[in-house]
């Protein structure tokens, strides 16, 4: 039997592949999250974005012959999705902030709970963080900057 290897289990540096360190002060929660889809489509990991497929609808999508055979592909193992869970999982804490990271930290979470999780924070509150960056942006002195691209930045 030959094993393959999942194309997920290759990246050794998701870094390099999604710059952007999200952050609660940048604001560029849009950015990162579609670098990151962009990143899960490419290893063949999106559905872990998702809700985990249930049991019965991975059952229910087989059928067998009249000999009660079997002659679909067999559902990968369940390890094998937690694995590649557990390597989205990790993609999304080594791309986030140490402040979101101990926000979302919890046990036994799968990728997908810490993606809404981290949607929830930046999508929830889009209103006040509008006024909480207008009020910022409205106190913030030209001469606190050394030069205008400074400031534009």
């Amino acid at each position: 039997m030959e094993s393959k290897l999942h194309p997920a289990s290759i990246v050794s540096n998701i870094k390099s592949l999604i710059p952007i360190t999200l952050e609660m002060e940048t604001g560029q929660y849009a950015s990162w999250s579609e670098l990151f889809k962009i990143q899960c489509r490419a290893f063949l990991v999106i559905d872990h974005l998702s809700p985990k497929p249930t049991e019965s609808s991975a059952s229910s999508s087989q059928t067998g012959d009249k000999d009660g055979k079997d002659k679909s592909t067999p559902p990968p193992p369940e390890s094998s999705w937690d694995r590649l869970d557990a390597i989205v999982l990790q993609w999304i804490y080594s791309t986030i902030s140490n402040d979101l990271l101990h926000t979302i930290l919890k046990p036994n979470t799968t990728a997908y709970e810490a993606w809404k999780t981290l949607e929830n924070i930046f999508q929830d509150n889009k209103s006040t963080r509008a006024i909480h960056l207008l009020q910022k942006f409205s106190n913030t002195q030209l001469d606190a900057y050394p030069n205008m691209s400074a400031y534009c930045q």
